[in-house]
């Protein structure tokens, strides 16, 4: 078994500062393998944060993101 797939790292969320573990060699085992990010939603969290944040913290941008697209939605159909 190759150890890079063991390699793993403590990183702090620039967002909230929570300990999560990193797991750059093994992605599928990862916490950030369990969000569906769509480009749309990644670029906006990349605009934001440089580094990989929390599992947490990621789903709370995802949902701000969309909270963001809806209104600017409805505002845009207010104009029309």
């Amino acid at each position: 078994m190759n150890s890079s797939f063991n390699k793993y790292e403590i990183k702090s969320c620039p967002r909230c500062g929570a300990k999560f573990e990193c797991k750059p060699g093994n992605i599928t085992q990862c916490q950030c393998y369990n969000i569906i990010l769509t480009n749309e939603e990644n670029l906006f969290i990349k605009e934001l944060y440089n580094d990989c944040l929390c599992i947490d913290c990621l789903r709370k941008l995802k949902e701000l993101y969309n909270q963001r697209k809806t209104i600017q939605y409805f505002q845009k159909l207010k104009s029309e």
